[in-house]
């Protein structure tokens, strides 16, 4: 159990220590990650930032993925429920499009007019303050790569053994402080787990906040 997300950032900074692990890079995925993301960039001394990522919902049941698609339009698709569902290419393409749309607009409006990282040739480490299913985290890791990242470290708090399995076949190096075989969500593993607001999360992007 984490007392807060800054707890779950000193835990993982912490733990990429040990591993003798550096990066050019965190970013970190708004909302939750940003607080815990603040805390490994300023532990390793490295610039942080963001990356967006939002979820294709099934038609009719907007809550299951069946894929996700990041700001730059990085996509990964559950091809397994895709065909359980009959999900049709037309229906993929418009969930798709919208889907980065609402990214991008998101990751536009936390940065401003500021240019998009440079990931090229660098170690990018992706933070969130825990993952779940893991759809919205694979989009992101294939953005990094997508970008030309010369290795990516996925660095979480907390999350289930399957959810790892699956990103370890994505990412060069998955850090996750816990690894529950009872799971159920991210916040029962965190005595205050409130919700992060956009306003509170941008200022987080500034080197120091906590």
């Amino acid at each position: 159990m984490y007392r807060d997300r800054a707890q779950a950032g000193e835990r993982l900074a912490a733990l990429l220590g040990e591993r003798g692990i550096q990066g050019d890079i965190v970013l970190a995925v708004p909302r939750g990650g940003l607080p815990v993301g603040r805390v490994v960039a300023d532990a390793l001394g490295i610039p942080l930032d963001i990356v967006v990522a939002r979820k294709m919902g099934a038609p009719g049941n907007p809550e299951l993925a069946i894929g996700a698609v990041a700001s730059d339009g990085s996509v990964w698709r559950n091809q397994g429920l895709i065909q359980q569902l009959g999900v049709d290419d037309a229906y993929l393409e418009e969930a798709r499009q919208r889907e980065a749309a609402n990214a991008r607009e998101k990751f536009d409006r936390y940065r401003g007019d500021h240019p998009d990282p440079e990931l090229a040739g660098k170690t990018v480490l992706i933070v969130d303050d825990g993952v779940a299913t893991g759809a919205t985290t694979v989009a992101c890791i294939r953005l990094a790569y997508s970008q030309g990242a010369r290795r990516v470290v996925l660095a979480i708090p907390v999350a289930p053994p399957e959810s790892i399995r699956r990103l370890e076949r994505e990412v060069d190096v998955v850090i996750a402080a816990e690894t529950p075989e009872w799971f159920m969500a991210v916040g029962q593993f965190y005595s205050e787990f409130g919700q992060v607001s956009d306003e509170e999360a941008m200022q987080y992007l500034t080197p120091g906040k906590r």
